[in-house]
């Protein structure tokens, strides 16, 4: 087992190579929460090349939001992503009585984690190798999953 390690970030550029770190270190699990995803790289080449290597290798994700339009309109990527892996992906939205909750992360495998503070700042650790670091993240994610509904489908219909 490896030790634990905590990067500290404060701007988008260490947000994103944290994110990428902690995406490269997943194997089994992505469980994701953001107000709306616009800071966090779904639609670029990089990304999609990972998640690709992850749901190809066996991985599952879930994704929790107030909003989806960001994703939507500026993420093409990661829309065909979800078509070809839909039944690997899963996309929740809150509930409008969630809509209060302000913090963002990315646990991979209940052992990884990025987390930013609040969504409207990058202000935010990664803690790797760090079970007892996602705790709190993981539960709050399992209580805000409950509320939500299903969104972002893979055709027009859903189906």
């Amino acid at each position: 087992m490896t030790d634990a390690t905590v990067h500290k970030f404060n701007s988008h550029a260490e947000f994103e190579a944290q994110l990428r770190d902690c995406l490269g270190r997943a194997q089994g699990t992505l469980t994701m929460f953001d107000p709306d995803f616009s800071v966090f790289p779904l639609g670029s080449i990089e990304t999609d090349a990972a998640l690709r290597r992850f749901l190809a290798g066996g991985g599952a994700m879930q994704l929790a939001m107030h909003d989806s339009a960001h994703i939507e309109r500026n993420c093409p990527r990661f829309v065909r992503l979800l078509r070809e892996f839909n039944h690997k992906i899963e996309v929740g939205a809150t509930p409008r009585s969630l809509h209060h909750l302000t913090d963002s992360f990315c646990i991979a495998d209940g052992m990884h984690i990025v987390r930013r503070f609040h969504s409207d700042h990058m202000r935010g650790e990664a803690a790797f190798d760090a079970p007892a670091a996602t705790e709190l993240s993981q539960e709050r994610f399992g209580a805000i999953w409950i509320e939500a509904v299903s969104t972002l489908h893979p055709t027009t219909t859903g189906l």
